[in-house]
Order: C-alpha cells, then structure tokens, then sequence
C-alpha cells in the first residue's frame, strides 16, 4: 500500500501505533504531547490525526474516544515506518541475540527427536514473543533422478529435462549466451557438446535424490562443463521445489492461553474460532503459512507480514500472522511464525521471528 505522507504525519502516525500497541487504549492528541517529543501543539496533532483518518489509517471506535490504528495504518508503519530511521534497532538485535542464544542453549538435537525439537522451539519464540509461535515439520522430497538431458530449443535457448523414479517429467528454459569461439559452433557441434554433457551427468547423478542435488556444488563440474555450473544449480533448485510435497500438515503450536487473555479475544466465539482452527484445520494454515517455494528468491528467506483482512482465513482476520521459511540448504523445507493481535509489537515480532528462521535454517542445513 503506497500512501504519501509529510514527515509529520508519519511521525505521529508511528506515535499512535507505538502508544496504542503499548496501552491497548485509543490514543489521543494529549497522550502524544505529553510521552512524545513530536514538537507540535495538541492542536496540530488533533487535526493531523484527522487526516489521517480520513485517509484509513486511523479510527475511532467511539465518537468521543481517542483514535487507534486501522489494517491499512498497521501496513504503513511495517512497510514505511518501521526502517532504520524510526525503529528502536537496539532492542530488536538484543531480543534476535536472546532468541539465538536460547535455542542454541536449551535445544538439544542429539537426544531429542526432531518433534520434540521443534516443539521446544516453538516454545521459546512464543515466550520471548509474547505471541502464539507456529513452526512447521520439514517437509522432504523423495524423488530421485532417473534420467537427465539438455537440449537445444533455438539458438542460445537450452532446455534441462528431468524425469524422476517416478517418471515424472520435469523441464526448465535457460538462455546460454556463447563465447565468440562458441558462436561459430553450428547446431550440430552445440548438440553434441549437450550430449557430452548429459552423459556426464546422468553417469554421475543418476540415482541421488533432487533435494541432495539441488544441494551439490556444481562448480567441481570438470572445466570444460562449468559453464553450465550456474544454470544446473538454480534450475536443479527449482525443479525440486516444484516437487516439494507435504509429506506432513503438522504444526508445533505454543502459546495460545497467553495470547487469548490480551483484550482483543475477550469475547469468547472470537477465541473458539482461533483455537478451532489451530487444532482441528492446521492443513488450511499450514497452506498459508508454509508459502510457495517459487514466490522466494533463490536462497534466501523473507519475513512476511500479513495484517488483519489480509489473512485469507477468516478467523484469523482480526490478527497479524508473521511467518519466514526455514531451509535446508538453499530449499525451503518448513516455516516459522507468529500469530497475535493487530496490536502487536512488530519490531520485535519480525525480528524474533526473523531470528528463529535463521537459526532454523542453520541446524537443518
């Protein structure tokens, strides 16, 4: 959501969201002068205030009540306001650090099972969260390549085929940009040298798993075959992605009588509904919080924020859900998250969440 602000309406913006988040109560302009050095009158920060709700970013729930943030206004202080320039980075690095330091100190993965392991995972970045903690079991592949090939489709468009154990055909494009030396080949030359190629390859990978060759390291190719190096291991990578396959729904959930005490879920239908689904329809959240592989960039995870109606479950759609993926490797195999209120301290919830995944993706990799 892109919404321009003056620099005054962005910091009392992110004054109300901080004041509201920290209190529970709908702000008003008096609240703000007297715990924020904004350096205008409660005057100007009144009308401020109602701009910013005729924007949507603010509302009152009582005619004569004091103002609280909307989705929309939660959105804006994650995407806009919470960068460098207005977050407290001291305290999110110091919970990161005590997120860290305690999985490391109190998980003991050689004689827990990998369950119990994750169970006390989730409870650690539930205690430090303050929030319900939800963490995925690692989903596995278990196709093995049977056969490999790279063909020609034009001229410098190369096209990787993999049919796996069970003969499933997977393929993926590449565009190959040759040496000046490698553009006097004719289509004969470039089909041979595939050929040499695949041989190799299919000589040396047959019969090993996609998830342990999206893994190898495809720069030990021989010289003459390096220039494929790139392209096999991101291709390999996406190509077992595509055929990651729940082998399991389960989530280690920790932390929801905590949470359900906070005043959003006083009413008791609301609270019902939350528990329902985390018990009885973990395959829809696990849906939505174990996210498409492909929607990542290569390697690398991200934490995604979804606020109040933006969560397609509707129980949930008066909650912010935080959730990052946790990788072997370079694949996604499991996610990481929080659930709480939109009312929710998210600094420190994208940081401790971001801290888990991490770690995560360490000990599995």
């Amino acid at each position: 959501m892109q919404v321009q602000l003056t620099n005054r309406q962005q910091h009392i913006l992110w004054a109300t969201v901080r004041h509201y988040i920290a209190t529970a109560e709908p702000v008003g302009s008096k609240a703000l002068v007297d715990e924020y050095d904004l350096g205008v009158s409660s005057a100007t920060i009144r009308n401020v205030m109602g701009v910013l709700e005729k924007s949507g970013l603010l509302y009152q729930p009582h005619t004569s009540a004091g103002r609280i943030p909307s989705d929309s206004g939660y959105r804006i202080y994650v995407d806009q306001l919470i960068p460098p320039a207005l977050r407290d980075a001291t305290r999110t690095d110091i919970l990161a650090k005590e997120v860290e330091l305690a999985l490391q100190n109190r998980l003991h993965w050689e004689d827990w099972s990998l369950e119990a392991v994750l169970q006390g995972a989730a409870q650690i970045l539930a205690t430090v969260s303050g929030c319900i903690s939800l963490i995925t079991m690692p989903q596995t592949t278990t196709a093995i390549l049977r056969h490999l090939q790279l063909v020609q489709i034009e001229a410098n468009k190369i096209m990787l085929i993999v049919v796996t154990d069970a003969y499933e055909t997977h393929s993926k494009l590449m565009n190959l940009s040759p040496t000046e030396e490698e553009a006097k080949f004719d289509s004969e030359g470039i089909d041979h040298e595939l050929q040499i190629v695949s041989n190799f390859l299919n000589t040396h990978l047959r019969g090993r798993s996609l998830l342990e060759l999206a893994n190898l390291d495809w720069s030990e190719l021989d010289q003459e075959f390096q220039r494929y190096g790139e392209f096999l291991k991101g291709s390999v990578a996406e190509l077992t992605r595509r055929n990651l396959t729940p082998t399991t729904t389960q989530i280690m959930v920790r932390g929801v009588a905590e949470v359900l005490r906070q005043p959003e879920f006083s009413q008791l239908q609301q609270a019902q509904t939350i528990i329902h689904l985390l018990e009885e329809e973990q395959d829809q959240l696990w849906r939505l919080i174990f996210e498409e592989p492909e929607a990542e960039e290569l390697g690398k995870s991200r934490v995604t924020v979804r606020i109040g109606t933006e969560n397609p479950l509707e129980p949930i759609q008066t909650c912010t859900l935080i959730t990052s993926t946790y990788r072997r490797g370079l694949l996604p195999v499991g996610s990481v998250g929080v659930l709480g209120p939109t009312r929710l301290d998210y600094d420190s919830a994208i940081a401790v969440v971001a801290a888990a995944a991490d770690y995560l993706s360490e000990a599995f990799s």
